[in-house]
């Protein structure tokens, strides 16, 4: 007992030295969550001081250096998990595909989800992932019936080490009373949030090791077949390049992936902030803290949220992600990219929005003959589909009305910037679209550029709704 009161005297010295820098406060918060981490309790003192400093630091331009450089976690948090069922991996897979599970008022779709992800999955896909369930619900009776249900409907996957299922006591959790309420939220929504917070960092932590990448599911989804050669193909495609999470439908914390590696940092980000806001409003600042400021959602999602009933007191929840194909796994890859163009561009539609998987587009002012929207590859790929759509429901006229698309090759540096030495002419625009497909039997060489040539000038504008580009991965990928 001495030594908590001693802790809590230090915190009051540590609160009258008001002239210490803002480092110096993170610093300690981050201290004081490793405490918490290790002994299963937050002081007091400790809690007022993050929950007082934690939406200034969220906002501040300074903190996104202070995160970086100061909350560089790798060390796991120090929970004691119980094994309901399943085993520790014998090796790594490819992706972990992580939920968290209460006990609902009305409805449970947790079953149905497990058994979405396995029918879904092919035999070699399944040899790649790994499900793990937190049973986040204090109701250890409850816990021990779903326990039972899941292991006599998926006893076989249990055995080969595609699904565990985990539980975090209850003592590892900080106080869910008497918290910050924010956005005028009730008491017990708060509640729920702040716990739910908590359910996925433990989640998260667990997961850490488990697999090269991870992603977030709820336990309430419906997923597209082979859904994880989809996101496979869209790792790949984004090799050398900078991501922190990748979306595979727009609902909530459905379909994010994340590297492992950074799983440990996001569990402490979520413990820091638990009582802040929801998960997923803090995982867009997680995401703009570690410098991706655009969103990387792919169509069409592969995702579906299926549950009607939601795990707060069983309210209705209609939410339905319309970019979903249960059946399609034709989504495109996108390689990394540099996009120019000599198109007068209005306001802030830049080149890059008709290349990105977001729901964005390029519009340029009254194109010329001769002029060009080029994409520049960061390295030579193998092309395989191009489609490319111009205009919008709303702007029918903005399309391309006379152009070409070429592929080249031989990258140069101009004073204009990069572009290729030699170009191919694949083929013409329609009504204001291209579509051209098995590219790798017509292509002798890797590409390295996409030009889209202007051959005759329009008085009206021009909306680049859409560039997607589909590659051959080599065999070995």
């Amino acid at each position: 007992m001495r030594l908590v009161w001693k802790s809590v005297d230090k915190m009051r010295c540590f609160r009258k030295r008001s002239t210490i820098p803002v480092l110096g406060i993170v610093a300690t918060c981050l201290l004081f969550m490793n405490l918490y981490i290790e002994d299963g309790y937050v002081l007091e003192g400790d809690k007022r001081l993050i929950r007082e400093t934690s939406t200034h630091q969220l906002n501040s331009e300074g903190y996104v250096h202070t995160f970086k450089y100061l909350s560089n976690f790798s060390g796991s948090i120090n929970v004691t998990y119980r094994y309901l069922a399943g085993m520790p991996l014998a090796r790594k897979r490819y992706l972990t595909i992580g939920l968290a599970s209460v006990k609902r008022k009305k409805g449970n779709y947790l079953l149905e989800t497990i058994k979405s992800i396995f029918e879904q999955s092919s035999y070699e896909e399944l040899k790649e992932i790994v499900v793990v369930v937190h049973l986040a619900d204090f109701d250890l009776v409850w816990c021990e019936n779903v326990v039972q249900d899941i292991s006599r409907k998926f006893a076989h996957h249990i055995i080969s080490g595609r699904l565990m299922v985990i539980h975090a006591p209850a003592e590892y959790y900080p106080l869910l009373y008497g918290l910050k309420r924010n956005y005028n939220d009730p008491e017990d929504r708060v509640k729920f949030r702040s716990k739910q917070n908590v359910d996925y960092a433990f989640l998260l932590n667990f997961c850490a090791n488990l697999s090269e990448y991870y992603i977030m599911l709820e336990d309430d989804v419906r997923c597209s077949k082979n859904f994880l050669t989809v996101i496979k193909k869209v790792i790949t495609s984004r090799e050398g390049s900078y991501w922190v999470t990748l979306e595979f439908s727009k609902l909530g914390y459905i379909g994010k992936v994340y590297h492992s590696h950074d799983l440990p940092r996001l569990a402490h980000f979520l413990l820091m902030f638990y009582q802040e806001m929801p998960c997923d409003w803090l995982l867009i600042h997680f995401r703009g803290l570690l410098a991706q400021k655009e969103v990387m959602r792919f169509r069409p999602s592969l995702f579906q949220h299926m549950g009607y009933y939601s795990s707060y007191k069983g309210a209705e929840n209609k939410l339905k992600d319309d970019d979903f194909e249960e059946d399609s796994f034709d989504i495109p890859d996108n390689p990394p990219a540099n996009l120019y163009t000599n198109i007068n561009i209005f306001e802030s539609y830049e080149s890059s929005k008709a290349y990105s998987s977001a729901d964005e587009y390029f519009w340029g002012k009254s194109p010329s003959a001769g002029d060009f929207f080029l994409i520049v590859f960061l390295k030579a790929v193998k092309i395989n589909k191009i489609k490319i759509q111009t205009g919008t429901e709303d702007r029918q006229n903005d399309i391309l009305q006379y152009g070409t698309v070429e592929v080249g090759e031989s990258v140069v540096g101009t004073k204009k910037g990069k572009q290729c030495s030699r170009y191919l002419t694949l083929g013409e625009f329609k009504n204001g679209n291209f579509e051209i497909a098995n590219l790798e039997h017509k292509l002798m060489f890797d590409t390295e550029c996409i030009r889209i040539l202007i051959t005759k000038s329009q008085k009206e504008w021009l909306i680049i709704r859409s560039i997607s580009i589909w590659t051959s991965q080599p065999p070995n990928q």
